[in-house]
Order: structure tokens, then C-alpha cells, then sequence
């Protein structure tokens, strides 16, 4: 893969997370001009563990060298850092053995990554950059606006008042909200203000080196080998430990119940005794895991059905990854997801130069084609929380089989921008009869 022709698109994206890099990368990778905004005046490389399914790690697969880098490839970067044991290790909470199960048969052509969040955006970041992308920090967008030939943004730089008489205004042909739930981009789509609400599900989670637990002889077996993976369950809880040697370091997540309503922000610091409250009685290993750690964040889920609608009226502003989609960490495919979007997106907007199509009908196919797709994706995770959460955990000891995640090939085979490429034309025609 390299990079074609100019196609003379303009695209601003707003949001340098994964699911805006991705799309900022296929952009630029498909020919179009790309501008990222973030508000955040720099990137630091925080957070714990992520996880990109088969299906994203053949997207990942397949970019190129940066032209301008001696580094690797994303994909040769990531994986000496990311998780390389195939088998993941089911057990009762209170510590009985259930199960295993093999992670993903390795495909060299659609990998699978799991690693430290903020390590791989980094990579991804410095990624773009080198590709020559535009990106721009410390700006914050307080307006997205549309005219109908053109799409813009007004924005500041981050710390300055919002009334600033005359913030800054960037155009372009297409905007991209990619900054998340909270994304100024979903008022303008929507027509209306959407807060974001509880799931009623909470994750405390930490990422430490590994030295503490290799010296406590409870958990010293967790780390005395190859990578581990380990999940413990009970009732409405579980609780997940990785150990990736090559870095030495460890992750947990604990997943529980959690009612609290969400304000300013859901992700602060947590308290690791109110994590032990979660775990009592529990497997003391997992316990233990615990005590160790230093720290851990409270994060609150946000988890909603899509939105009715990812495009604005005049079909020149849209939604990307969390923004038109969160998902709960059980699907696994939260970030995977994001990088569709991104993949057909740069796609059909490629696709429409070629046939002469307008922008706004290659941006109302992005939405057509992803939207059934990510809401099956979605209740994925829906299921496996219940799996999880709901079972009767003394005919779990008995068949243990039915904890098992699902490997459906519809959701890890699939190649995404095949698929839009091969179904555009389609999705466009028939766009184009509707009133």
C-alpha cells in the first residue's frame, strides 16, 4: 500500500485518538488532504490496556513505511510491545479453574494487538506525522459549522475563553468529529443536545510493572513465564489481569455494577480499597493483584444504541468511533470499530471522485455502510457482559464451555474497505432514489 494520486479532497478532523489518526491516516493514504485538531497542547503516552481484534490489525497490516522515517512499519512496532500468548484462562471467583480458550488463531495478514493504550497511540501518532500529516495541537473546537459547498470549524487555542469575539475559522469539504462522546459535532448532526448518561457499569483499572508481582510469592506464577492472560468471574463482576513480558509490565480491569451519575467527567482517579469492597471474598491471588498497585482509575461506562444518525443535513460534517458509537470494553472492538469508520470513510470519499459522485453522497455511504455492522458489533458486548455477569456460576463449574467469547467470522475476517469498495456503488444508487 502506498500512497495514490492527489485526489484534491479536503478533510479536517477533529480528535488525534486512534479512531482520528486511523481516519487521518487513510485520508492521507487514499490521496486527500488531511488537517487534524486537538485540543490537547500535548500527547502523553497514558492509560493501560487496548486491544485491536483481527479485523483492525488488517488495516494495520497493511500501511506502509513512512517515507520520510527509518522506523519500522505500525504493525512491526507494535508487536514486540503487545500481548503474544494465544490462550486466555477462565477461572471462578474464587479462583477454581473453569477453562481456557485460544485468544485468535494468528494470521500474519490480520494480527492481533493488545498493549499499553498509551504506548501504541504514541507509535500511531509519530506514525502520522511522519507520513507528513498536518496536525495541529492545542486548538479546541467550540463550533462546527456547514454551508452547502463546504464544511468548517471555528476554534481556539486551549485555555482561551470560548466568548473570544472571533475565534478562528478552518474550511474545508468534509469535517470529522472524532473527539469522542462528548463531541460538539453530535449537536449540529443531531439538531438537538445529547448528554451523555450511565450504563449503570464501571471499570476501575490500573497498568504497573510487573517487579511487585514477580516478589509477592500469591502472584509471583503470574509473571514467571511467557505473556498471561487471566480473567476471574462472579456474579455482575470480572475481573482481568495481562502480563506482557516484553515490557514487563501488567494490566487489570475490574468491571462491576455502578449507578453514579456522570457529570463533568467520567474517568478520575480511583480508590483501590473501594476495588478490594468489589472483590471480597474473592480469589486472594486476584485480591492481591490489587494491593500492589499504586494507583488505578475509576472509569464510569457511557454506552448508548448508535445515534439515529451520523451526517449532518447537508451531508458535509459526520461522526466517527465514539462519537457516533461507544462501546463497552466486553465487545473488544470499541477501538477496531473506530478504525472502520476511518477505513471507509477515506474510501468512499476516493470512490466518489472516481465516479463523480458528490462528497455528501460518499459521506451518507460511510454512514449506510457501517451502521449495521457496528450495531451487531455493539451487542456483542451487550452479550458477553451478560454471559459474564448473569451466569449460574455452579453450572458454570460444570460446563464451563458457554464462558467462552464468541469468534464469528463475520466480525474478526472481515476486510473492510473490500467490502466498501464492493458495495459503494450499490449503497449510493440507491441513496440517491430516496426523496
Amino acid at each position: 500500500m502506498s500512497r495514490t494520486a492527489s485526489t484534491g479532497v479536503k478533510v479536517i478532523i477533529v480528535g488525534a485518538g486512534f479512531a482520528g489518526l486511523t481516519t487521518a491516516i487513510e485520508c492521507y493514504l487514499k490521496g486527500h488532504s488531511v488537517t487534524v485538531l486537538e485540543s490537547f497542547p500535548v500527547l502523553k503516552p497514558l492509560g493501560d490496556i487496548i486491544s485491536f481484534a483481527p479485523n483492525a490489525g488488517r488495516i494495520i497490516h497493511r500501511w506502509p513505511p513512512a517515507p520520510i522515517s527509518t522506523a519500522p512499519t505500525v504493525a512491526e512496532q507494535y508487536s514486540p510491545i503487545c500481548l503474544r500468548n494465544d490462550i486466555f484462562t477462565f477461572r471462578r471467583w474464587d479462583g477454581e479453574f473453569l477453562t481456557t480458550q485460544p485468544v485468535h488463531e494468528r494470521k500474519e495478514d490480520a494480527p492481533e494487538f493488545s498493549g499499553h493504550r498509551g504506548a501504541m497511540h504514541q507509535i500511531l501518532f509519530e506514525y502520522a506525522k511522519a507520513l507528513g500529516i498536518d496536525i495541529r495541537l492545542g486548538l479546541r473546537v467550540v463550533q462546527y459549522v456547514e454551508e452547502t459547498d463546504r464544511a468548517g470549524v471555528r476554534y481556539i487555542v486551549r485555555g482561551a475563553d470560548e466568548s473570544t469575539p472571533e475565534p478562528e475559522v478552518m474550511w474545508a469539504d468534509i469535517v470529522v468529529g472524532s473527539d469522542g462522546v462528548r463531541s460538539k459535532a453530535r449537536e449540529l448532526v443531531l439538531g438537538y443536545v445529547d448528554n451523555p448518561k450511565p450504563s449503570g457499569y464501571a471499570v476501575y483499572r490500573a497498568w504497573m510493572d510487573a517487579s511487585s508481582i514477580a516478589q509477592d510469592p500469591l502472584t509471583a506464577h503470574l509473571v514467571a513465564g511467557a505473556d498471561y492472560h487471566v480473567g476471574w468471574f462472579g456474579p455482575d463482576v470480572h475481573f482481568i489481569f495481562a502480563y506482557i513480558q516484553n515490557t514487563q509490565s501488567v494490566s487489570w480491569v475490574c468491571t462491576h455494577k455502578d449507578d453514579a451519575d456522570i457529570e463533568e467527567s467520567w474517568s478520575f482517579p480511583g480508590k483501590l480499597a473501594d476495588v478490594l469492597k468489589v472483590l471480597d471474598g474473592w480469589d486472594p491471588v486476584a485480591r492481591r493483584i490489587v494491593q500492589l498497585a499504586e494507583s488505578c482509575v475509576d472509569w464510569k461506562l457511557v454506552y448508548r444504541d448508535p445515534l439515529e444518525r451520523w451526517v449532518s443535513k447537508a451531508g458535509r460534517i459526520c461522526l466517527l468511533g465514539d462519537s457516533a458509537h461507544p462501546f463497552l470494553p466486553t465487545s473488544i472492538q470499541g477501538a477496531s470499530q473506530a478504525m472502520e469508520d476511518g477505513v471507509v470513510l477515506a474510501t468512499c470519499l476516493s470512490l466518489a471522485v472516481q465516479r463523480g459522485d458528490p462528497l455528501p453522497d460518499a459521506v451518507r455511504a460511510y454512514e449506510k455502510l457501517r451502521y449495521d455492522r457496528v450495531r451487531r458489533a455493539q451487542v456483542l458486548g451487550e452479550t458477553n457482559r451478560d454471559k459474564w455477569h448473569k451466569a449460574d456460576f455452579d453450572k458454570v463449574k460444570e460446563d464451563p464451555e458457554g464462558m467462552k467469547l464468541g469468534r464469528d467470522e463475520w466480525l474478526f475476517a472481515f476486510d473492510v474497505e473490500k467490502d466498501a469498495c464492493e458495495r459503494y456503488a450499490a449503497v449510493v444508487d440507491e441513496l440517491k432514489k430516496r426523496p
